[in-house]
Parts: structure tokens; sequence; C-alpha cells
């Protein structure tokens, strides 16, 4: 297996997701890659920002949740952010489709992905967005469980190390 030097970590803020940006921050500290920190505004998302607004926003929608993406790593990755090198990135689409295409773009080494955000059990139905990158992408993908605890996430590192 070739060095890793590019992992992306899809999320969607939800307190869930946490587990595998985490999960990716310590890995790419112990490898020494980059991480893409990556949120995909789906369709949904969209029309519920839109419902819950009394007047039209100022700003479009992607600058609105680019701040909520920096917000959710201030809040959540300080810690770690000093000695990885994160990109942040928002884009609209479709969640699993645009992670599978910007890993291959970008030619990622891998996906660090949690098994659950925060759709809870409607994944059932329609199939999770982590099973379908698993099944689609071209680079490996390490799902993370939602609820890895912190220990479990530094063995992860250790092993890369």
């Amino acid at each position: 297996m070739e060095k890793i030097s590019k992992i992306l970590a899809p999320t969607d803020f939800s307190e869930l997701s946490q587990a595998g940006v985490r999960c990716a921050l310590e890995l790419a500290k112990a490898v020494k890659a980059e991480v893409t920190v990556y949120h995909v505004v789906s369709q949904g998302e969209l029309m519920q920002y839109y419902n819950e607004l009394p007047v039209r926003p100022l700003m479009h929608p992607v600058n609105t949740y680019q701040q909520a993406m920096s917000r959710f790593m201030k809040t959540h990755f300080a810690d770690l952010t000093a000695d990885v090198k994160v990109h942040e990135q928002v884009e609209m689409g479709v969640a699993e489709k645009n992670i599978v295409n910007l890993a291959e773009e970008e030619g990622m080494d891998l996906i660090v992905i949690s098994t659950h955000g925060r759709t809870g059990m409607s994944h059932m139905l329609v199939g999770s967005v982590t099973e379908k990158v698993v099944r689609l992408a071209r680079c490996p993908v390490l799902s993370i469980p939602s609820h890895t605890n912190e220990e479990a996430q530094g063995k992860v590192a250790a092993a890369a190390g």
C-alpha cells in the first residue's frame, strides 16, 4: 500500500459524524497527511434552510454552510487542526456522488467516514451515505462507528504510525 497523504473526511456536522472527522485528523497527524473535511449541502437541506427563514437571506446558502464548517471545526477539533493541514470544503449536490467524485478528482488515498450521521433510522429505507460511498469509491474507505471512543480512534492512528 502506498503512503497515505490525502484523506477525505465527509461530515454532516452532526454529533454522530464527529467520530469520523476526529479519526481522520488523528490518522493524518500520525502519518503526516492532509485532510479535506467535506460537507455536501443536499437539496432537502437547502429547502429546509429556505423554509426556516422569514425573509430571503443576504448570503448564498453555501456561504452559510461554510461558516458552519468553520464553527464545527473550531468547536470540536481545535486540539488537532494545528498539527494537520486541513482543507474545509462545502458544495451542493448529492452526498455520496459528490464524495466519491471529489475523492477521485483530488486523488484521495483514503475516505474516513462515520457509519451514521444525522439521518438516524431513515437510512434503513434508502441506504446510508456511508454504505453507498463504500460501494462506489475507488479508493479505500474506513468507516468509523459513530459510537467509537477516543481510545479506539487513537489505536487507529497508532496502527498507522
